[in-house]
């Protein structure tokens, strides 16, 4: 028996402004949602909605509807649930309507879709302990299993999550951790007790989010039924298929024009002709199944790039400056307790923020440059120092008002 796992990703971080030297202590708003460029977050989530989320939830919700056995999962980030709530309200509906139907699993993250981990500990169990707020308050949902941002896993990971009451955590099924082991099957976290491991199925989710639309793919083109045989011929070598992406997959990343609704649309029935497949919610695969071996991750595993670790933001010395720098400001910010600097604070942290510095392979066609609305990474770099900079002249200014 293969049991079909599918967990999207949904997030949307607060681009920053170009932000110059000469704006430092001028009192200029950080986040734009009125600069009409590449960087008006507003306008972006609009545009994705459009093409993405809105349609995509109509067709899952559909699917649903039409196939009683079919189950998905998702991680949606703090930060993208506090521009919904506060702008785009008919997308928040239509999340709110998947989870209805009880089908629908959300998974934990941080709740500023940030890097937390790596530097702060504390900081990082208070934002999974505010995500979890907000999808209780959101969605009436306590979730069990936990995502960390871009799927970054180490041993040390899986026993803080078990800490905070977690009983499975997703990760990337990347080989240099798999020694030659199937991702297919649910694994032992080491060092924990009763944390289960999920491995996200590369090949097969790279397939559909990467792969779908190359020309020069020599699968091209990839229907429902051809993909079905790929996964029915797990069956009797594997127990799980974890099909793990990012959720503007549909519609932003592979556009309607591609076919790639229709794909998803024919998926659950041709994958449901076979008699030993079925679907499960990582919740329900943790029930259901064994983990089969322990895995040793010391070193930190993410889905990025083809390293799949950590570089894609913390490759250069630009990321690694302004990621310590950052971090550093952490005591004596909550110190304070100005809600306003601590709210700018976290916002800084979202991931996406160091991986549009990332120096990796930054040329034409590169998914580096495709992701980064800024013209370079080093603008990037600047404009993030810039805002650090004005961050700390308001800090200095709340220490004295204190005084």
């Amino acid at each position: 028996m293969a049991s079909i796992c599918f967990y999207f990703q949904v997030h949307q971080p607060l681009r920053l402004n170009k932000f110059s030297v000469f704006d430092i202590g001028k009192g200029r708003s950080y986040f734009s949602n009125d600069s009409g460029d590449a960087l008006d977050n507003l306008k972006i989530l609009k545009k994705v909605a459009t093409k993405c989320y809105l349609p995509a939830n109509r067709m899952f919700l559909k699917l649903l509807r039409e196939h009683p056995d079919f189950k998905i999962s998702f991680s949606i980030s703090g930060i993208f649930l506090d521009q919904l709530e506060g702008e785009m309200g008919e997308v928040l509906e239509s999340f709110q309507e998947l989870v209805k139907t009880g089908r629908v699993e959300l998974m934990s993250e941080t709740y500023f879709h940030s890097l937390a981990f790596l530097y702060s500990k504390d900081e990082f169990a208070r934002q999974v302990e505010l995500h979890r707020k907000k999808i209780k308050k959101l969605f009436n949902i306590q979730p069990k299993v936990f995502r960390n941002t871009e799927l970054i896993y180490n041993n040390d990971l899986a026993k803080e999550v078990e800490k905070l009451g977690f009983n499975g955590i997703l990760l990337e099924g990347a080989d240099h951790v798999l020694f030659g082991k199937s991702p297919n099957f649910l694994y032992r976290a080491k060092g924990a007790k009763k944390v289960k491991l999920l491995l996200r199925n590369y090949k097969l989710s790279d397939d559909i989010s990467f792969r779908f639309s190359n020309h020069d793919w020599e699968e091209f083109p990839l229907d429902a039924s051809k993909f079905s045989s790929w996964a029915s011929s797990i069956n009797g070598s594997g127990e799980v298929i974890n099909l793990f992406m990012d959720y503007e997959t549909f519609g932003e990343h592979q556009w309607e024009e591609t076919g790639i609704f229709d794909f998803l649309s024919n998926l659950p029935r041709e994958l449901l002709k076979h008699p030993d497949n079925n679907f499960v919610t990582p919740s329900e695969a943790i029930k259901k199944y064994p983990a089969r071996e322990e895995l040793d991750i010391e070193n930190f595993v993410s889905w990025a790039d083809v390293e799949r670790d950590l570089s894609a933001w913390l490759s250069n010395p630009m990321q690694h400056d302004a990621m310590s720098k950052l971090y550093e400001l952490e005591a004596e910010i909550l110190s304070r307790g100005d809600q306003d600097l601590i709210l700018d604070w976290r916002r800084l942290q979202t991931s996406d923020h160091f991986y549009y510095m990332c120096t990796k392979f930054f040329a034409d066609g590169d998914v580096h440059k495709y992701f980064n609305p800024y013209d370079s990474p080093y603008e990037a770099f600047i404009s993030f120092m810039n805002v650090l900079g004005d961050l700390k002249l308001r800090l200095q200014s709340s220490n004295k008002k204190k005084k």
